[in-house]
């Protein structure tokens, strides 16, 4: 009879690859890897700069920046080609690109077609593209592991406007489809959380803000480090679980 596998504590010798890597909730997964032992590819779009003073600041050796435009499909097969070289091997990819623009549910002709575009094309398009080009490497060793960063939006259709909403939803649905498609050799989870008090968020409206804490059942918005750590879990105490949604909302879908 198979034996189930032992779980041990850490990522040591397992290389991560984030997308979005430099931003708020992108940077503490990144941290959270490389406390974990495991070597991070910081991933970014424009954000040059802000990703490579991340990647020299982490814990742990062999870090380093690189670009991960999730539209550029080319691109992408670049970087899985540059990883190869330069580590051998890829273990974890996490789906952290992601983009937005605040337009009321209503305002059918605020959202045009081009603000449309953008957020499937990098929300939607993005993971597809990524989870593509790190396919090989990351069936290599049979065990690898895709995070796609989702949200409650997905869920309860709130947020930021309807395109974000129905992004979400097709992040949790691409989730289940490539977690049946890809297994056994490659897991595919999603971590979705609500609300997070990044710095973006922290410079939004202050009411609103609070208003969105009272409606969540535990009171208070998510932080960046319980995000990361949904991550950790799932690529180190949760081996058997595969096309799942981990929710980090402090309970907003039962308000």
């Amino acid at each position: 009879m198979p034996q189930a596998p032992v779980t041990t504590a850490g990522l040591c010798d397992k290389v991560a690859i984030v997308t979005g890597g430099a931003g708020g909730i992108g940077s503490e997964i990144c941290r959270a890897l490389a406390d974990q032992g495991a070597r991070v590819v910081v991933g970014y779009n424009t954000s040059a700069g802000a990703a490579e003073t991340l990647a020299a600041t982490l814990s742990g050796k062999g870090h380093f920046a690189a670009p991960a435009p999730v539209v550029d499909s080319d691109a992408m097969r670049a970087l899985a080609t540059r990883v190869e070289a330069d580590c051998g091997r890829a273990d974890i990819l996490i789906n952290a690109a992601g983009t937005t623009r605040f337009v009321a549910h209503p305002d059918l002709d605020g959202l045009d077609d081009a603000v449309i575009d953008t957020i499937l094309s990098v929300n939607v398009r993005g993971v597809i593209a990524a989870t593509r080009a790190f396919r090989a490497l990351l069936a290599r060793n049979g065990n690898g592991l895709v995070v796609n960063i989702s949200s409650i939006a997905a869920v309860t259709a709130m947020g930021s406007n309807i395109a974000y909403c129905a992004s979400k939803a097709a992040v949790d649905n691409l989730t289940k489809s490539l977690g049946r498609a890809l297994a056994p050799d490659i897991r595919v989870v999603s971590v979705s959380p609500g609300l997070v008090d990044t710095e973006f968020v922290r410079g939004l409206d202050e009411a609103w803000r609070n208003q969105q804490a009272e409606r969540t059942p535990l009171k208070r918005l998510a932080f960046p480090c319980e995000v990361a750590s949904a991550v950790i879990a799932a690529a180190v105490h949760l081996p058997f679980t595969t096309g799942s949604i981990i929710a980090v909302d402090g309970g907003r879908p039962l308000a």
